[in-house]
């Protein structure tokens, strides 16, 4: 009965996202992808990154695009039937919470973490976001080899931590997660054993190698504003953002799509907010490990948010997104079971059972009725931008991303202004400067086209668009000499470009032709939108 209730409110929550269309990502990763049309495609493809080309995003998801390849299958590629199983994977995942959170907390204490991680308002992004699946997966995969450990089934926990590395790239700490949970085991409980560790092991390493010769491309696709930067100005900008987080898990009321500059601003020193970041860093750290003893189940909690948060964090490295809601679907582990406690205080002070369903049932309507409130924002692009741009008008991508639309629509002006919204709001995006250029290349605008070009060249030297938009501004002044060198030197850098170039030297005077017999298939370039799913 309580394993169903959370199932049912975690579901129930996000039934109505199965009327939303598929927005941002979910069209270039599995509208506009072969390889999420069928099993036999996407089996093929467990040897291709998870972005599909023409994009250079990298990584290495195929247990996730496995899925959706099913469901498209099911459902001849109705999105209706994705957010569905979206909804019910997150179910799934509620019901893995309290199970695991039931070696240390009462029913009723695990229950109420579990109802709290169904409903809370952060998960609206992870759900109602078809790419975001990849989250549910990870979350269900590591929670899943969590208990098959502590029952002794080895080979299935082993599996569940396979499925959770394949699904996303945090799926790694499973192993991490297992060993604290066994570091936690209850007094005269057996340790497991070290060929299950080396097992694991062994499959960690795998993954890893199977990566970095598919997906080490995400590597290189840096956000913006760690970019020409070093630890000190990366920290700057990512200790804040923690501090973000924190405070989207502890009061969740100002959600966002996007949080880069100047959602969150990008500061060349230390600030305030970044100290208070190191602080909440370190406080988490510390709270971790005073609890073992006393609240094994906040270690735990407080355990599996702080890694699950490392690899976007950009402490240890820049990561392609400055925050992602999508990313705390895990850290609200340490809210929902912070709540848990809270009700068991009140259940043995009060000693009244209606008291505590009462104050349970209050925390999870508030809650509930934030994300309901939220879920619209999600229902297709036009609302998703139009929502960002009226509640956060000082998204620097929310603008390019106007401009973007703007400019498919043939409304010049518009997208002019939107442009240059955007690079006043920040002027260190490459992708935005040279999409600009690009642009006014397109409307037969050159006079700005050579100074954009050389901002976002300064910034990113191989940035492919930005190389297009100087090749294309030679060819424009008939510098033909220059842009056959110019060509040269991007095929070089990324030989995929390479029939690109060769059908616009075609095209162009007399000396530039240049034979195409051997090139390879080129590529088109779009700006990606401002929620783009790069980590």
């Amino acid at each position: 009965m309580r394993l169903a209730l959370v199932f049912l409110v975690a579901v129930g929550l996000f039934l109505p996202t199965v009327r939303y269309s598929f927005v941002q990502d979910d069209r270039g990763i599995i509208a506009h992808s072969a390889a999420a049309h069928s099993v036999p495609a996407a089996i093929r493809a467990f040897d291709q990154a998870y972005w599909p080309p023409p994009a250079r995003g990298g990584l290495y998801r195929p247990v996730t695009i496995l899925t959706y390849a099913v469901d498209w299958e099911l459902s001849a590629g109705a999105s209706s039937w994705f957010h569905f199983v979206n909804a019910v994977l997150h179910g799934i995942v509620c019901v893995l919470v309290v199970l695991v959170l039931e070696r240390w907390l009462p029913s009723v204490g695990a229950v109420a973490a579990g109802l709290v991680f169904a409903v809370h308002p952060v998960h609206v992004e992870g759900v109602a976001s078809v790419v975001s699946r990849a989250e549910l997966l990870v979350a269900a995969g590591l929670l899943a080899a969590v208990l098959a450990a502590r029952r002794g089934w080895w080979v299935a926990a082993v599996v569940a931590a396979t499925l959770a590395m394949f699904s996303k790239e945090h799926g790694v700490i499973t192993g991490v997660v297992i060993m604290i949970d066994d570091w936690l085991r209850p007094a005269g409980t057996r340790r497991y054993p070290i060929l299950f560790y080396a097992s694991l092991a062994a499959v960690t390493l795998g993954y890893f190698g199977v990566w970095y010769a598919v997906g080490r491309g995400a590597t290189a696709d840096v956000a913006s504003p760690f970019l020409g930067v070093g630890a000190s100005g990366r920290l700057a900008v990512a200790l804040p953002a923690i501090l973000r987080a924190a405070r989207l898990l502890v009061w969740p009321l100002d959600l966002s799509a996007d949080y880069t500059p100047q959602v969150i601003p990008a500061p060349a020193a230390f600030g305030v907010a970044a100290l208070v970041g190191a602080v909440v860093v370190l406080g988490v750290l510390l709270f971790a490990l005073r609890t073992r003893r006393g609240a094994p189940a906040l270690c735990f909690a407080a355990a599996v948010a702080a890694l699950a948060y490392l690899p976007t964090s950009n402490l240890l490295f820049a990561s392609g997104v400055v925050l992602a809601e999508r990313n705390l679907y895990l850290p609200v582990l340490l809210v929902a079971v912070l709540a848990g406690m809270g009700a068991l205080v009140i259940a043995t002070r009060t000693l009244s059972y209606r008291r505590t369903v009462a104050a349970i049932a209050a925390v999870v309507l508030a809650l509930s009725v934030r994300s309901a409130l939220r879920l619209p924002v999600w229902r297709d692009n036009r609302a998703l931008l139009t929502t960002t741009l009226a509640e956060h008008p000082e998204s620097y991508r929310a603008h390019f991303s106007a401009a973007a639309v703007y400019a498919g629509m043939g409304e010049a002006a518009a997208a002019r202004r939107e442009y240059a919204v955007a690079d006043s709001l920040f002027s260190r995006d490459p992708q935005l400067l040279a999409a600009w250029a690009y642009y006014l290349l397109g409307v037969g605008d050159t006079v700005r086209v050579a100074d954009l070009v050389a901002r976002a060249r300064a910034l990113d030297l191989r940035k492919p668009i930005a190389l297009r938009a100087s090749f294309l501004l030679d060819l424009r002044r008939r510098d033909c000499t220059r842009a056959r060198a110019l060509a040269d030197s991007a095929q070089v850098w990324d030989p995929a470009e390479a029939a690109w170039y060769a059908a616009y030297l075609r095209g162009a005077s007399g000396d530039c032709v240049r034979p195409s017999a051997s090139q390879k298939t080129g590529v088109s370039v779009r700006p990606r939108g401002f929620n783009s799913d790069t980590r």
